[in-house]
C-alpha cells in the first residue's frame, strides 16, 4: 500500500506488500524488502538497501550523504537487516571509502534519535536505546545493549553482548560478554544475566568470568594476563573471541574500575 501523497522515484525498488505512510520521500537508489511499513514523513535517500519486515518511524532519515568533509560524493551504501525497527528522527549516514558501506544488522532496534555515522557495522540483535550518538567507523557486535545519551567514540570496537549504561562515553574498545558503566567506562562485571537468556550454560559463564578475573582483578598487564589466560584456560570459542577481540584492540579496552 502506497499512499498518494508519497514520492517515490520510478526507478526505485519497492518490493511486495511494503506500505508507504504519507509524506514519505523515497529517492532513486533505493531498495526495499517486502513486507516493511515506512512511516510519515521519513526520508530515504539514495543507496539504501532495506531488508524485509522492518519498520521505519516518522521523522527517520535514512543513508543520508556522510557527515565527514573528506566525503567526495563516491558511491557507498546504508544497509538495514531484516526485522529491524527504526524508531522515530534516527538518522543513519552511508559509508564512506573506508568500509563502502553503513551496516545494520537483523533484528536490532534503534530508539528514537540515535545517529548511526558513516562506516559503522552494527550486528544482529543489537538495541541501542534513545538518543545514543555513534561516531564514524564504529564496530558493534551482536546481541549489544547500550544504553540511552551514550555516545560512542570514532572507531570504538564494542564486542558481542555487551551492556553499556546509560549516559557513558565510551572512547576505549569495550570486551565481549562485560557490562560497562560509571565514569570513565569501566568493566563492571559480565553480563551473566543476558548470557543466560539467550542460551549459555553455568560452566561457559564461569570460564567468562575468571578470564576477566585475571584481566581486571589480579593487576597484571594486558600482554601478562593474556598470556595467563592462554596457558591456564582450556580453548573455548568464548575464551578466543575475548582473547583476539583484546590482541587487535586499536584504541585500547576499557580499564577496570579499581584502576582508575
Amino acid at each position: 500500500m502506497i499512499q498518494p501523497l508519497a514520492y517515490i522515484h520510478p526507478q526505485a525498488k519497492i518490493a511486495d506488500n511494503v506500505v508507504i505512510e504519507p509524506f514519505v520521500t523515497i529517492h532513486k537508489d533505493v531498495e526495499i524488502g517486502e513486507g516493511t511499513w515506512i512511516g510519515s514523513n521519513v526520508t530515504i535517500m539514495d543507496g539504501a538497501r532495506i531488508g524485509k519486515n522492518c519498520r521505519i518511524f516518522p521523522g527517520a532519515v535514512i543513508s543520508a550523504v556522510p557527515q565527514d568533509l573528506k566525503f567526495g560524493g563516491e558511491y557507498t551504501t546504508a544497509v538495514i537487516g531484516d526485522y529491524t525497527t527504526i524508531r522515530e528522527c534516527v538518522t543513519v549516514n552511508r559509508g564512506t571509502t573506508d568500509r563502502k558501506e553503513t551496516r545494520i544488522g537483523k533484528n536490532c532496534l534503534l530508539m528514537a534519535y540515535v545517529h548511526i555515522a558513516h562506516d559503522c557495522i552494527i550486528g544482529d540483535n543489537c538495541i541501542l536505546a534513545n538518543s545514543v550518538q555513534v561516531a564514524g567507523h564504529v564496530t558493534i557486535d551482536d546481541w549489544a545493549i547500550i544504553g540511552g545519551t551514550s555516545a560512542i567514540h570514532q572507531f570504538v570496537s564494542i564486542g558481542a553482548h555487551v551492556m553499556i549504561s546509560g549516559g557513558s562515553l565510551v572512547k576505549k574498545d569495550v570486551p565481549p560478554y562485560t557490562k560497562a558503566g560509571r565514569e570513565p567506562l569501566s568493566f563492571v562485571g559480565i553480563n551473566s544475566v543476558g548470557l543466560r537468556r539467550r542460551g549459555f550454560n553455568s560452566e561457559q559463564i564461569s570460564q567468562i568470568q575468571e578470564v576477566y578475573r585475571i584481566l581486571y582483578m589480579k593487576n597484571f598487564n594486558n600482554t601478562k594476563a593474556l598470556d595467563i589466560i592462554e596457558a591456564d584456560i582450556t580453548p573455548t570459542e568464548e575464551r578466543d573471541e575475548i582473547v583476539n577481540f583484546i590482541r587487535n584492540s586499536n584504541r585500547g579496552i576499557m580499564k577496570g574500575f579499581s584502576s582508575n
